[in-house]
């Protein structure tokens, strides 16, 4: 039996040496090489054999499709060659042709939707005002009435940087989980006149990637801080932004909340664009999108901020940028942001 494979190995590798064309090729693989191939066939007769030939017989039989195949691939790299030849003899190269023109960028889409958010905000009179991504325990949590083991920061699954966050110690270094932290930064930049910014940038959370949530986005973070200002005034200001983004036919609902930094807390939810109501994987199947959370700016932290809360109200609002741009280019997972994929990128 083992003449009979090396017969059918000097047989096969003959044929292949007369193979001169793609189809010729492909024939002799379905011939040798295919799931009915005369090598299958061969490897069908190990179980006719007596029981001490198998071992010998089967490892002959796979060094036999191991050798035709890699005979199959060098033949069909050398036909390659052979055919882009005759087709730069059949036609001259000509050196002097201009290259393929390669196409103007343009920005992402999560630029263009962030500018967007910034011109609609520069219209309603707030500045743009920048912090840090690298924040520390203090500015992130502490002063926005979350002290060391508050249950609240649970909200937040952190990127610690230095091992002091272990210890509880206030400068511990860390990735901001929201852009919360330059609420205090501004306010103790421009105590004691009125405020109003938005403050754009990344934030990170350890977190699990789905359709709806990365643990790397961008955020924008509102406030404003004056006399007299009321919750009226915020949902006034999250309705206006609402009907100049998405458009006046979007519906706006107000919900209650909780966050420590601020009291009372509210979440303002958008009819999902994507599903018209009828529940999906984005909506979590309520048919509503969270949007935005905001509330009035806590006494603690207007405090923190130096600003007397007897004199001085705020309110400060939070939303993502790319769980907006879902919503209005009804994209329906927010992997695609990041996933660098031309044919998605290109749309917008």
């Amino acid at each position: 039996m083992l003449e009979r494979i090396e017969s059918l190995r000097g047989e096969a590798l003959r044929a292949l040496e007369a193979v001169e064309d793609a189809t010729a090729l492909e024939a002799w693989r379905i011939a040798y090489l295919g799931r009915k191939g005369r090598v299958s066939a061969l490897m069908d007769l190990i179980g006719s054999l007596p029981r001490e030939e198998r071992p010998a017989f089967g490892q002959a039989a796979n060094e036999l499709k191991r050798t035709l195949e890699a005979a199959f691939e060098e033949r069909k790299e050398a036909l390659a060659r052979q055919e882009l030849a005759r087709a730069l003899a059949a036609e001259a190269l000509d050196v002097t042709l201009p290259g393929r023109p390669t196409g103007p960028g343009h920005l992402h889409i999560t630029t263009q939707t962030l500018r967007k958010i910034i011109a609609i905000f520069a219209e309603m009179g707030f500045q743009v005002y920048e912090s840090p991504d690298v924040e520390t325990d203090e500015m992130n949590f502490g002063l926005l009435n979350m002290p060391p083991h508050h249950p609240a920061r649970d909200m937040w699954d952190t990127f610690w940087i230095s091992d002091e966050a272990s210890t509880g110690s206030t400068q511990g270094l860390l990735l901001r989980t929201h852009t919360s932290p330059g609420q205090i930064r501004v306010m103790r930049e421009r105590c004691p006149e009125p405020i109003r910014v938005i403050l754009p940038g990344k934030c990170y959370r350890y977190e699990q990637i789905t359709a709806r949530s990365e643990h790397q986005f961008y955020q924008v973070e509102g406030l404003a801080v004056g006399h007299g200002i009321t919750l009226s005034d915020l949902i006034g200001t999250a309705a206006e932004f609402a009907r100049r983004f998405y458009g006046p036919e979007r519906r706006v609902r107000i919900r209650g909340s909780y966050f420590p930094f601020t009291e009372p807390s509210i979440e303002v939810d958008m009819d999902c664009i994507l599903c018209h109501g009828a529940g999906c994987r984005v909506c979590k199947q309520s048919g509503w999108l969270e949007v935005a959370g905001a509330g009035m700016v806590h006494p603690v932290v207007l405090q923190n901020g130096g600003y007397d809360p007897d004199e001085w109200s705020g309110f400060a609002f939070g939303f993502g940028v790319e769980r907006p741009a879902m919503v209005k280019y009804s994209i329906d997972d927010i992997r695609l942001f990041y996933g660098n994929d031309l044919r998605f990128l290109r749309q917008f």
